[in-house]
């Protein structure tokens, strides 16, 4: 098979992967937007060994923009992020879109945005997750990841009540900082979709907040029906029990930080880095 026809499948695979993804466990859409906090409510993708293997588009010929598709009033600017504080986080990583410059350039609308902590975790740990998704391409044939913003309660220590509070950036304040954000990781073992192939589940939910490099990625796995809970969104209702596998019981949930991942974190700002994840032996 040809390059160019490579570059067709892994494209069509990728852009169908996310509907997929979106229908294939849940009865929910790929993606949808949340306009009051000018955040998505979730993304979901679909990466291959495959579509992982081209490098056809790359992030130095991206920029930021604004999604013209939603009415004015309800979109996140470019102007919310500036001088915030906070990172332009990508939901659906760049690094996940490289068969095309054009779909490389699609990860950069402000509707794929979130705020996110830069230094210790957009362009660390979060990174180094996202790394740890990709290489699962090495050990199943079919990855599909649902990623999204979460907004949490927290005990208050003067009344002992529990609250939801986050910070709203952009003038005026448009853009919510989400307090969490969420992933849940679905490793096929088959990738013809087959009803009876099991499929290793995994649900984390990480703080928007500096994170050690050391901290074991386990330490953030949930169960799949806390992310639902959180989020008000389905994840698994069409996935039967019997078809489940627990991911980190699969593989190794750790990041692997070496030391170059480091380097180029520093370098590029808010580009993204890291590896992923070692097989559980």
């Amino acid at each position: 098979m040809s390059k160019t026809t490579l570059a067709i499948v892994a494209a069509a695979s990728a852009a169908t992967g996310a509907s997929i993804t979106a229908f294939l466990y849940s009865s929910r859409p790929k993606h949808t937007y949340n306009r009051a906090l000018r955040t998505p409510h979730f993304v979901a993708e679909h990466i291959t060994a495959t579509s992982l293997l081209f490098n056809n588009g790359s992030r130095r010929h991206s920029t930021f923009y604004e999604d013209t598709s939603l009415p004015p009033q309800y979109r996140a600017r470019l102007a919310d992020y500036a001088r915030s504080g906070y990172d332009r986080g990508h939901q659906v990583p760049a690094a996940d879109a490289k068969w095309s410059q054009e779909a490389m350039d699609s990860t950069f609308v402000l509707s794929n945005m979130c705020p996110q902590v830069g230094e210790g975790f957009n362009r660390d740990y979060w990174a180094h997750f996202e790394e740890f998704c990709r290489d699962l391409t090495r050990h199943y044939p079919s990855v599909r990841i649902v990623t999204g913003p979460l907004y949490l309660p927290k005990r208050e220590p003067r009344d002992g009540k529990w609250r939801v509070s986050y910070e709203v950036i952009g003038s005026p304040p448009n853009v919510a900082v989400p307090t969490h954000f969420y992933k849940v990781i679905y490793g096929e073992e088959s990738s013809a979709q087959s009803p009876t192939a099991k499929v290793a589940l995994g649900a984390f939910v990480l703080p928007n907040a500096e994170i050690p490099n050391e901290k074991s990625l386990a330490d953030f796995e949930v169960p799949v029906e806390a992310v639902e809970r959180a989020s008000g969104l389905t994840f698994a209702e069409k996935l039967p029990i019997e078809r489940r596998k627990r991911l980190c019981q699969e593989v190794r949930c750790e990041i692997l930080v070496r030391e170059f991942d480091r380097e180029r974190s520093l370098q590029q700002g808010q580009q993204r880095g890291g590896t992923g994840p070692r097989l559980a032996r």
